[in-house]
Parts: C-alpha cells; sequence; structure tokens
C-alpha cells in the first residue's frame, strides 16, 4: 500500500524555518523531516517572504529594480505559512463535472441503456460538437461512481465486469500461476521490435458486458483480427488464435506477442501446431 499523504505540520515547519536559518539544504531538510525535497521545495517557494524593513515586517514580492538593501534576503516563517495554508485548504473546491445535472442526466440514461462511458464519451462529442459542457472523459465517469456507495451500488452493474471494482493499487506483481515455456519478450525478433516486419501479432483479451472478445493487432500495419469467445480461460483463448491463424500464410504468422494473463498459459499449441514463435512482455 502507498503512503497516505498528509499536510505538513506546524512542528515540521519550525523545523524548515531553523535549518534554513542555519543553510540546510533542500534535501538534508526532507531527510530530517521525513519528507521529499520537491514537499519542501513547494512549501518554501509558497511561503517565503521578504522583510520591509528590519523589525521583519512583510509584504509581497518587491520589484527588480527595488531590489537593494535588506530586502535582497529571502525568509520563511512557520506562523505565516501555517495560516497561509489553512486559507488554500479553506477555499471551496471546483465543481466536479458531472456535478452538472445536464450532462449527468445523460450519462445517466446511457449507462443503464447498457453502455460503457467509452462510446458515452465518444458519443457527446458527435452529439453536442460545441457545447463544452458536455464533455466528460471515460475515466471521469468512472471515479464519479466509485465516489460514492449509493452512486456505485446503483450504477456499477451497469459498467463492463472489469470496472464494477476499483481495488487501490500497490504496484504491478507478477502472476503467481507460471506459465509454461513462457519466452521474454527480449527474445522477441527485432523487426517486431521495429515494426519492420509483416506477421508480428500481439495479443489482448477485452471483456465486455454479456461477451468476452480475444484479439490480435499486426505490429506493422496495425491490422486488427476479433473473435467472440465464451470466457476467457486458455483453452478458449487459444482456440480463438488457432482459428484466426490457421487460415493465414505461414509468412503472415511469424510471431505473437502475450500480456502475462493466465488465459494464454496454452500458448505452446501456436508454436507446436502452426510453427509460430511465442513470447511474453515483462511483467
Amino acid at each position: 500500500m502507498g503512503e497516505v499523504y498528509s499536510h505538513l505540520s506546524e512542528e515540521e515547519r519550525q523545523v524548515i524555518q531553523i535549518e534554513i536559518g542555519n543553510g540546510a539544504g533542500i534535501r538534508a531538510i526532507g531527510a530530517m523531516i521525513g519528507r521529499s525535497p520537491s514537499t519542501v521545495s513547494r512549501e518554501i517557494k509558497r511561503n517565503t517572504w521578504f522583510p520591509s524593513n528590519e523589525s521583519e515586517s512583510y509584504r509581497p514580492y518587491r520589484p527588480r529594480r527595488l531590489k537593494t538593501g535588506p530586502w535582497m534576503s529571502r525568509y520563511y516563517i512557520a506562523g505565516p505559512a501555517r495560516r497561509k495554508a489553512a486559507r488554500r485548504c479553506a477555499k471551496a473546491r471546483k465543481p466536479h463535472r458531472l456535478s452538472h445535472d445536464r450532462l449527468w442526466a445523460w450519462v445517466a440514461e446511457r449507462l443503464g441503456c447498457g453502455w460503457s462511458p467509452p462510446p458515452v464519451s465518444g458519443r457527446l462529442r458527435v452529439l453536442f460538437p460545441g457545447d463544452d459542457a458536455m464533455r466528460v472523459c471515460p475515466e471521469t465517469v468512472y471515479r464519479w461512481i466509485h465516489s460514492s456507495k449509493p452512486r456505485r451500488e446503483r450504477r456499477a452493474r451497469c459498467l463492463p465486469r472489469g470496472h464494477r471494482r476499483r481495488r487501490k493499487h500497490a504496484g504491478r506483481r507478477v502472476s503467481r500461476f507460471p506459465i509454461p515455456g513462457r519466452v521474454s519478450i527480449a527474445e522477441r525478433p527485432p523487426e517486431a521490435d521495429d515494426r519492420s516486419g509483416f506477421g508480428h501479432w500481439e495479443a489482448d483479451s477485452v471483456i465486455g458486458m454479456g461477451c468476452n472478445l480475444h484479439t490480435e493487432a499486426e505490429r506493422r500495419t496495425r491490422f486488427l483480427m476479433a473473435r467472440v469467445i465464451p470466457d476467457k480461460t486458455a483453452e478458449r483463448s487459444v482456440g480463438a488464435q488457432l482459428a484466426m491463424f490457421a487460415p493465414l500464410p505461414a509468412a503472415a504468422r511469424l510471431s505473437v506477442t502475450h500480456d502475462n494473463g493466465t488465459e494464454f498459459a496454452r500458448h505452446a499449441r501456436l508454436r507446436d501446431e502452426l510453427g509460430m514463435a511465442t513470447c511474453f512482455a515483462d511483467p
């Protein structure tokens, strides 16, 4: 799990103030308070003050032509920095795009008809070409649905199966299922890497509402083949591949690259029955 972000505390700001006075660098200060250097850098840039006199009363940035005397020094003071941060947090945030009733009503109607967010987003551009208020990207729709429990319970059933739940990502993990005979993508023919040769394909699986697709894309021409499969099992996937590749001449089916999904575990049949080289992306 990733670390949960928290705002700088008053004690951390006091440390920043003291260490700046001692001449410490940004990286050293970050290591001292357990924050990244970029966090410390942003904090200092946002809350640097220029004293107008020796009593250290503060005012905004002074014009270049007046940079003389004590105004040349830059100061970071923890108290004003904390108050400034509190004012930023108190400001109203920009309203969510789907809080627009007309847009959400249109999106909700299409979701109820079985549409997924990508075609909903695309159709908005076609039907409302001059209306910027009627614009939303697919990811915004997914996030809007999953941001509220009542909305998620009501609308998630309208989404494709792979998007009905949202899980927190803790980095990419290697599949615990070892794929027999797996060959790394590093050993793929060079003409497949630079797209100079024809006959090198990339396999993928698409989970939809009521059906699943197996797709094959030729790397050089981007020619796409797709086949509906009942489920995303290894047997169904390799069966779809054999059905699509078998009618092609041998020169048009030299190799195929897979991801590390378990549906490609029986890739050896492509090598044994069709003579195709198979390889897998790095996990």
